[in-house]
């Protein structure tokens, strides 16, 4: 009976620890209330927030609209019909997956233009940055940030590598799960 409750406590610790995990991404709701339509200022709506990796963005709109993922000089341009995704289900989820920066528009013809685009700037989870802005991209895939921001013309290279000179910084979601599965290793070995 011992044995069988020294191993239940960490079965419990794993089970509540890898709930826990799902819990620090966040759900951004496009335009909050006003969901993703015509007429929106949505540089507006991304002041002051931070995106991270893990996060969702939620697009909630009507039929006629669409979420298109794009190239920055399509998003800069509003040009259709090159999209990376496109979704028009009137609930569309995005997980942020990379880091980055990241450009959506509706890809029906004369929205975008009307104000159905934005962008988020995506951190690196658990990376400690300032909010995300909606900078200019430029067609080269540069963004120019906003004025007042000493960053301008930042291109990150597509085979940069992190300096492990400079310590180790890895999210919260990777060190609970890692934390997972010692417990699990520890339980079961």
């Amino acid at each position: 009976m011992a044995g069988l409750i020294s191993r239940s406590v960490p079965c419990a610790i794993l089970v509540v620890l890898c709930t826990v995990v799902p819990i620090l991404a966040k759900d951004y709701t496009v335009g909050d209330t006003s969901g993703w339509a015509i007429g929106m200022d949505y540089s507006t709506w991304t002041s002051g927030k931070t995106f991270s990796v893990g996060d969702s963005l939620v697009f909630n709109y009507g039929g006629g609209h669409t979420v298109d993922e794009v190239r920055a000089s399509d998003y800069s341009t509003c040009t259709t019909g090159n999209s990376i995704t496109s979704d028009s289900s009137g609930a569309t989820t995005i997980a942020l997956k990379t880091a980055g920066t990241h450009y959506f528009i509706c890809g029906v013809p004369g929205h975008c233009g009307s104000g159905m685009k934005v962008s988020v700037t995506v951190a690196a989870a658990g990376s400690s940055t300032s909010p995300s802005s909606s900078g200019t991209p430029s067609s080269d895939g540069t963004t120019t940030s906003p004025a007042g921001s000493n960053v301008t013309n930042y291109k990150p290279s597509s085979n940069s590598v992190p300096d492990s000179s400079l310590g180790i910084n890895i999210s919260p979601f990777v060190a609970l799960a890692g934390t997972c599965v010692a417990v699990f290793v520890m339980v079961f070995s």
